[in-house]
């Protein structure tokens, strides 16, 4: 069944994910802002985007593919590579800076999760469990997706950052034909499948973590 579907099935779903999104978007492109800051490059703070504001990081567009279609976008958080000391390492620094950001929330919200669960008699409330596992599972799509090495995703400039400069004519081509190729992984359902797959297995341990050291609490 298609996101659409669901939600016209189920319209509660739009106020169960409409948190996570906005969460699991505000504090990626943040953490870009906030790091760049910290590496010597003023550029997103002097353009009001190093804020936990969302209205400061939400593409409207891309906000609305997100919670129709599972597929989206924030507004780019600008950045001016010429202030980094150490390039290479600045970049991937900032590049992996949103990932490690949304990786940080759904492990703090796995926490939340199980403990409505074992300790606060939350279990059986579906708004709970929905908007808190939403959160979950978006951060951690997001983290994925942005993984991938290709272009204009988080993991490319990690990628060239690294490789460039041993296999440039690959980048190059995937500069050029990066877009396209991602279109058609998304329109194939190959990247929700791996990403299905992915954020299951990491939540399951990110639970038996949490589980681990509430269990440990009076």
């Amino acid at each position: 069944m298609s996101r659409i579907a669901q939600l016209i099935q189920n319209p509660l779903q739009f106020l169960y994910i409409l948190p996570a999104i906005i969460i699991g978007l505000t504090v990626h492109e943040w953490a870009h802002a906030y790091a760049a800051y910290r590496l010597g490059d003023p550029t997103a703070r002097n353009a009001g985007r190093m804020t936990l504001n969302p209205l400061a990081h939400i593409d409207l567009f891309g906000f609305a593919m997100l919670l129709l279609v599972g597929f989206g976008w924030a507004k780019p958080v600008p950045v001016n590579s010429r202030y980094f000391k150490h390039f290479k390492r600045d970049d991937i620094i900032v590049s992996l800076a949103g990932i490690t950001m949304n990786i940080l929330v759904a492990f703090v919200f796995s926490f939340v999760y199980v403990a409505g669960f074992l300790k606060w008699g939350l279990g059986t409330n579906d708004a709970f469990t929905s908007i808190i596992g939403s959160i979950i599972s978006i951060n951690l799509a997001l983290a994925i997706f942005n993984l991938i090495p290709i272009y204009p995703l988080d993991g490319s400039h990690v990628a060239e950052s690294l490789f460039m400069s041993k296999i440039p004519r690959v980048f190059m081509f995937l500069r050029q034909y990066g877009q396209l190729i991602l279109l058609a992984l998304l329109l194939t359902n190959v990247v929700s499948i791996a990403l299905g797959y992915l954020v299951s297995g990491i939540t399951s341990g990110f639970f038996s973590v949490a589980a681990w050291f509430i269990n440990l609490l009076p």
